[in-house]
């Protein structure tokens, strides 16, 4: 018997696919494990705190769950360049913090994808909600923190699971373009995975046709979840 209790929403504006409508079903799980997770994370299942969820609409399936062999992966050309040109920050793995430092990168972050690609103009008050959704419940996500000269730069929170890790939501500064954080800390959750023998990194949901989403198929080779529920390899 399935743990917690669960609801679909109904559909509404997909948040990826303009011309396309979602419903998510979620299911609130208090007690949550890292072992329960993993089943429901290789299920297609994510999650936010204490609650999980996954696509469940009615005309689309573009939503691919994708996560990335380690042991096979080595960064092509432009990767390596990336991870050279970073190789000054610094990375610090704790708890969940929630600060003022934080909420501003979240803010500036979301200002920018919100001018350039239409994402909802951001608010601080939703900062507050996504750090402590992330945060609370029984099974902790870690933080991983990137810093410059001292600066906080970007921010990770990441499950650590028995088969890898997987990577909840990711922030980073505007200023910093030029250096492709996003892509340098995908690159480095890789590189801790492949240090700790961690055969697989969830990075989510890859849709095609979604600008914030298809950057995840670079990360190579690596699997999508089918319609099946089996793991097969990808070709974007």
């Amino acid at each position: 018997m399935e743990k917690g209790f669960s609801f679909i929403s109904s559909p509404s504006p997909c948040a990826y696919l303009k011309d396309q409508k979602w419903s998510l079903e979620h299911r609130f799980i208090p007690d949550l494990s890292r072992e329960e997770f993993q089943r429901y994370l290789n299920e297609g299942w994510r999650r936010f705190g204490s609650v999980i969820f996954r696509p469940r609409c009615q005309t689309c399936t573009a939503c691919l769950s994708l996560r990335v062999l380690v042991d096979q992966f080595r960064p092509d050309r432009s990767q390596r360049r990336t991870m050279k040109a970073n190789a000054n920050i610094e990375l610090v793995i704790g708890e969940p913090c929630l600060d003022e430092a934080r909420i501003t990168l979240y803010f500036l972050h979301h200002q920018l994808r919100h001018e350039m690609r239409g994402w909802q103009r951001p608010r601080p008050d939703t900062a507050l909600q996504l750090i402590y959704s992330i945060a609370e419940g029984t099974l902790p996500a870690e933080e991983w923190s990137y810093y410059i000269d001292g600066k906080l730069v970007g921010v990770s929170y990441i499950d650590a699971l028995p088969e890898g890790y997987s990577a909840i939501y990711s922030y980073h500064h505007p200023e910093y373009q030029k250096r492709s954080l996003g892509t340098y800390m995908v690159l480095r959750l890789i590189e801790e995975a492949q240090k700790r023998e961690m055969p697989y990194v969830y990075l989510g949901y890859y849709v095609e046709h979604c600008l914030s989403l298809e950057y995840k198929a670079r990360f190579a080779p690596n699997e999508v979840l089918d319609a099946n529920g089996n793991w097969s390899t990808f070709v974007a």
